[in-house]
């Protein structure tokens, strides 16, 4: 089988069991969108109605296939709580995430590449006694706690960056840029520094191939040799990673959104949990899971063109 094509059948399966899983997990938590919009003092009559007008009080398989097939035909239905479609109620939010995401996610990009290229060249330098401490430290942290370091220190402090809010980024360049500024550096240091570590190991790796070696033996430069040899066959794995934190950059959202507060999918998944809002809160989820497993499908198919060695792996082409 083709190495695209069984990258694309697991892909397809692990959106298959993410639905089931999502689906199921929602309702197993305590609490129901009956309760959470009548509370506790309705009479049963009450919330009977309310319960078939939602169309929680049929079997859950029924409910699971409705809504599946309203995900496939783009449809999934409308929210318990606004009583609005869900799509329109993600086209409303989905602009805010959207540009944090890909400010986080370009950031995070070149970040890693920088830092990971400085400590493989600085292994035992004096720019390693800072970068390496530095690297560890954005490691550990996590989003939170950088979020409110850098609100306490830019917004509070020096005044520089707004503690909170959004703008457009097309109708309000110059401002929304300072409102992304901090969540969006806030999202991307943690996935930046792991990128860097991991592309520093590999160019380090790397370096000690016999072909790398050949071409410094040839008299090519340093920069030529980074350049042409060494970092073209170390990106592989660094290819992998980012697609892997750049899926999970909705996950950041959630907590980035709250602290500065933007109007984003992350602030209205988190309403749709608190409310029991099946429709939005699942849609939601899958949403992100299918970011995640397209990017990462993406990453891996850009793995198996740098390196075809990996793409012909288990298709018996190697033998």
């Amino acid at each position: 089988m083709p190495y695209w094509t069984r990258k694309a059948a697991g892909a397809l399966a692990t959106l298959w069991l993410a639905s089931v899983a999502v689906f199921l997990l929602l309702r197993l938590a305590p609490g129901d969108p009956v309760s959470a919009a009548l509370g506790a003092e309705a009479d049963q009559e009450q919330r009977d109605r309310l319960a078939g007008s939602l169309g929680v009080d049929r079997p859950m398989p029924v409910q699971y296939l409705g809504w599946l097939h309203g995900l496939l035909t783009g449809d999934p239905g409308s929210s318990f709580h606004y009583r609005e479609p869900v799509t329109r109620l993600i086209g409303q939010s989905i602009g805010s995430t959207v540009q944090l995401a890909l400010v986080a996610g370009l950031l995070m990009l070149v970040l890693g590449l920088l830092l990971g290229v400085a400590l493989a060249a600085e292994r035992r330098g004096r720019l390693a006694r800072v970068l390496d401490p530095l690297a560890t430290a954005l490691l550990a942290l996590p989003v939170y706690v950088t979020a409110v370091l850098f609100v306490f220190v830019f917004a509070v402090l020096l005044r520089l960056l707004p503690a909170g809010g959004e703008r457009d980024l097309f109708t309000a360049p110059d401002l929304a840029v300072q409102y992304l500024a901090l969540p969006a550096v806030a999202l991307a240091l943690p996935g930046a520094a792991v990128l860097a570590r991991l592309l520093a190991t590999e160019l380090r790796r790397t370096r000690q191939e016999e072909f790398v070696l050949t071409a410094v033996a040839k008299g090519a430069s340093p920069r030529r040799v980074l350049a042409r040899h060494v970092l073209p066959n170390s990106l592989a794995p660094f290819c992998v990673e980012f697609g892997l934190h750049l899926g999970e950059l909705l996950g950041g959202a959630v907590v980035a959104e709250q602290l500065f507060a933007r109007h984003g999918l992350g602030q209205l998944l988190l309403d749709a949990i608190n409310q029991r809002d099946y429709p939005v809160a699942q849609t939601l989820i899958m949403l992100a899971v299918a970011v995640a497993v397209l990017v990462q499908l993406g990453s891996e198919l850009l793995v198996g063109r740098l390196d075809p060695r990996i793409a012909r792996a288990g298709t018996g082409e190697d033998r």
